[in-house]
Parts: C-alpha cells; sequence; structure tokens
C-alpha cells in the first residue's frame, strides 16, 4: 500500500511541477511548450522514466529520502518577458508548486488529525514528504534543476556559458551527481525536508 501512495503521489506532484513550468513560460509569452504538448495535466506528456519513476521509487523502496524530476519542460528564453528574471519565474513555479502541495496537505493532516497508520494519513504525509523532496532537490542549483536558473539569473556571463554547457547533459548530469554525491544528497534532503516538517509544525501548532 505504502509504494502504490508513493507512485500516485509521485506521477500527481511531478505532473502539476512540469505543468506549471509550462503555464508560467505561457504566461510569460512564450508558447514554446504550448505547441509541444505540454501545456497539460495529462501525466504521459511529463514523466520521465528513470528521473519520475525509477529513482524515487527506488529510494521509497530502501526508506531514503524521495526526490526526482521528469521530463524538462522546453521554453524559449528569449521569448520570456522581463529577461532573465522571466526565465528564473519559469524555473521557480515548479519547485514553489511542490512547496505549496507540501504545506497545504500538511496542513490537512494537522487539522484533521488524521493518525499516521490510516490511508488518508499515509497519503498525507508521504504527500508533504515526497513534495518536500522534489522542492529540495530541484532546488539544487546544478544544471538542468530548476535552482540552476535561478542562480543563472544572478550569476556573472562566464558562470552562466559554463552553466549553459552542463545543461547539455541533462540526465546524465543528474545520474552522475546522484551516483557520486548521493550520501551528501541524502543528507541535505533529510536535514532540509526535517526542517520544513519542524516550520509547519509550529505554524499549525504541533
Amino acid at each position: 500500500m505504502y509504494l502504490l501512495i508513493v507512485i500516485l503521489v509521485i506521477i500527481i506532484s511531478m505532473t502539476l511541477h512540469e505543468a506549471m513550468h509550462a503555464y508560467a513560460s505561457y504566461w510569460l509569452g512564450d508558447d514554446t511548450a504550448k505547441s509541444q504538448g505540454r501545456l497539460s495535466l495529462n501525466p504521459i506528456k511529463h514523466i520521465d522514466p528513470f528521473l519520475t519513476l525509477l529513482l524515487p521509487i527506488t529510494l521509497a523502496m530502501i526508506g531514503a529520502p524521495v526526490f526526482g524530476g521528469a521530463k524538462p519542460v522546453p521554453f524559449n528564453p528569449n521569448r520570456v518577458r522581463f529577461g532573465e528574471w522571466g526565465v528564473m519565474l519559469v524555473a521557480l513555479a515548479g519547485p514553489l508548486t511542490n512547496f505549496i502541495i507540501a504545506f497545504l496537505t500538511f496542513g490537512i493532516w494537522a487539522l484533521i488529525g488524521a493518525s499516521n497508520q490510516s490511508v488518508i494519513g499515509q497519503i498525507l504525509i508521504v504527500s508533504v514528504s515526497v513534495n518536500l523532496g522534489f522542492f529540495v532537490f530541484n532546488m539544487i542549483p546544478f544544471p538542468p534543476l530548476d535552482g540552476s536558473r535561478v542562480l543563472y539569473a544572478l550569476a556573472p556571463e562566464f558562470v552562466q556559458r559554463a552553466m549553459e554547457t552542463m545543461e547539455k547533459f541533462g540526465v546524465v548530469f543528474i545520474f552522475a551527481i546522484v551516483l557520486l554525491a548521493g550520501n551528501a544528497i541524502s543528507t541535505l534532503m533529510t536535514g532540509s525536508i526535517n526542517f520544513f516538517f519542524s516550520i509547519f509544525g509550529h505554524i499549525f501548532g504541533l
């Protein structure tokens, strides 16, 4: 049951994550995502077999913090309003969606007093953990993760050029990060998720 809940939460959360990237770019003037069918809430449009399914499910099975990603939403930075700041807004749309989902589901869990042993309690807590995991992981400032776009808007030009080169490797680069720095990432994820759980608990008086 737990693994099924994790899979469903992952699919829903990453679909909303990528859809919000697409909607943000569209609202800011770029229709690239729309023309390629990514302005959609259909999970099939966004799922990446490794990042969306294999990686987070494997992490869940071994009891590690769950994180992952999906197929990057295509957009043309030159067509987005507000230049690099517009690009940053597009990048932030996905992780912030996960953060909001985590906050709302924690609030529901706290307000209804759901037991962690009940199905609804498990769904809510898994939703909080998974979405916080996606938020933290995607905000790491390494290409092609969303956090790199935030850094890109603030970085000097020579750093931007280096990041553009790294971004071309896409999923391969993410796989290398997970493989080479798995323990460090796991420590970062655990600490960050616990931190936000604590903050949420204070907000809702737990």
